[in-house]
């Protein structure tokens, strides 16, 4: 079946940069929508970045300025380029992938841990 594979996650030190990567397990068909959230213990799960059909983009503002959101629509991957990491962005990082075949789907990524600490 169709599965998102994520990579990238890992412990950094604060003011330290990741990149996560997500594929889409598939290549018949294109992503319309791809996003990344992420959900800290004990609070609630967020949108962080979004990248829609058109290009544009969305971030929150909490990662804005430092987060950049973006896709290779040929291999179906999309990628999240974190830097100045904060203790706080610490969580499970998800990937989301939105398309449409007539109707609408949307898959969601197992999660990968983003642990900020010294």
């Amino acid at each position: 079946q169709v599965q998102l594979v994520e990579s990238g996650g890992g412990t950094v030190q604060p003011g330290g940069s990741l990149r996560l990567s997500c594929a889409i397990s598939a290549t018949s068909f294109t992503i319309d929508t791809w996003a990344w959230y992420r959900q800290a213990p004990g609070k609630q799960r967020e949108s962080v970045a979004s990248i829609f059909a058109d290009g544009s983009t969305d971030y929150a503002d909490s990662v804005k300025g430092r987060f950049t959101i973006s896709r290779d629509s040929a291999k179906n991957t999309v990628s999240l380029h974190m830097i100045s990491l904060k203790p706080e962005d610490t969580g499970v990082y998800t990937c989301m992938a939105a398309w449409k075949m007539g109707a609408s789907f949307e898959l969601w990524g197992q999660g990968t841990l983003v642990n900020v600490s010294s």
